[in-house]
């Protein structure tokens, strides 16, 4: 296929097979800037175009970098609209709450329009929604999960029956979809390495937003709550300030792991340097199953603090589902199912053709 046609079979990825618009359906987009460097602001565009093309007279906002106090103004045109889509970080601070009743909100961490023409853009929505929702299941079913990198992470646990009833997703459509549900660390102990840079979860705004880490150091973690930092003793002052500065402006409690999650999509392929920008960075590879990613500092989903770790392996009852940063779907009944049911997903996940 054409890089043309390509965009326009991620378009409809969006649109349709995630979004579900319909002709009668009104549509906000909502594009950030683009010198402010997260997206092109071409995509927003483009996808406006394609749903034109389908009937539909979307409406297109221009917005600045997000704030932690959402604009009014905004807010009504959200709630005015069938369906919102989001080329903004705007999107995903509140990812945790609910539209109101008969509408439907989209994030979007297409950054442009080269995303949107690969792999990441255009293997079907509908394939990965059931392989999360397969991953979900696996992970939900789990007697003991673990968590190890090559640095030396060794971190443990499984969902409790009181906490797989209190699993809590995100509230919105996410496209692509990246991610299984966030799962609940209070019943992880353990060892978790912070290396290269801890960054926001992308809820809230803060100064500085990351903190650069020169050599490894371990969070030790009893039962979902950091009870030390080890390491290079001006590392460990640096992480300490950072959490504490963060923990005093939202009167939150900075001991605390609230979940993690590990990326299940890998056409999400960002080759941006992460000292760039390591908070966009973040924030974009988390759907990469190269990548781990917790979420400290507050006791509500996702907190404020973010650690990613590189090449990270997950065994699901002694059995490894993620191995050196690649998801092996064929492992569990639940995940080899999806990928007999859909060739996408099968091309996806064919490691010996990269």
């Amino acid at each position: 296929m054409t890089i043309q046609e390509n965009l326009v079979l991620g378009a409809k990825n969006l649109l349709i097979n995630c979004a579900e618009l319909k002709k009668d359906d009104s549509l906000l987009i909502i594009s950030e800037r683009a010198d402010l460097g997260w997206y092109d602001g071409k995509t927003a565009r483009f996808i406006a175009e394609e749903a034109e093309k389908m009937g539909i007279n979307p409406t297109l906002v221009l917005v600045g970098r997000p704030e932690n106090v959402r604009c009014p103004k905004l807010m009504t045109q959200i709630e005015n609209h069938t369906v919102t889509i989001f080329f903004s970080r705007i999107g995903d601070q509140d990812r945790f709450s609910h539209p109101k009743e008969g509408t439907r909100s989209v994030m979007s961490y297409i950054r442009d329009l080269d995303m949107l023409a690969s792999s990441f853009g255009t293997a079907p929505y509908q394939a990965v929604r059931d392989l999360k929702n397969a991953v979900d299941e696996v992970l939900l079913s789990a007697d003991n999960i673990e968590i190890s990198c090559p640095l030396g992470t060794n971190f443990s646990g499984a969902l409790t029956t009181t906490l797989k009833e209190q699993q809590v997703d995100v509230g919105i459509l996410r496209f692509p979809l990246g991610v299984p549900s966030p799962t609940s660390a209070q019943t992880f102990s353990g060892r978790v390495v912070m290396d290269r840079y801890l960054a926001p979860t992308g809820t809230s705004v803060y100064e500085p937003p990351f903190v650069k880490i020169d050599q490894p150091v371990f969070a030790e973690i009893e039962m979902g709550h950091i009870i030390d930092f080890t390491g290079p003793a001006d590392q460990v002052d640096k992480i300490k300030q950072h959490y504490s500065h963060v923990a005093a402006k939202f009167n939150i409690d900075p001991t605390i792991v609230h979940s993690w999650h590990a990326g299940i999509h890998p056409g999400c392929d960002y080759n941006v340097p992460e000292s760039d920008d390591p908070d966009r960075w973040s924030n974009t590879v988390f759907c990469n199953p190269k990548y781990v990613h917790f979420h400290t500092c507050g006791d509500y989903a996702p907190g404020e603090i973010s650690c990613t770790l590189p090449d990270h392996s997950i065994k699901v009852n002694g059995i490894t589902l993620w191995q050196d940063g690649k998801l092996l779907p064929h492992v569990f009944n639940e995940t080899k199912e999806c990928i007999k049911k859909w060739p996408e997903l099968s091309e996806l996940f064919d490691y010996s053709a990269v």
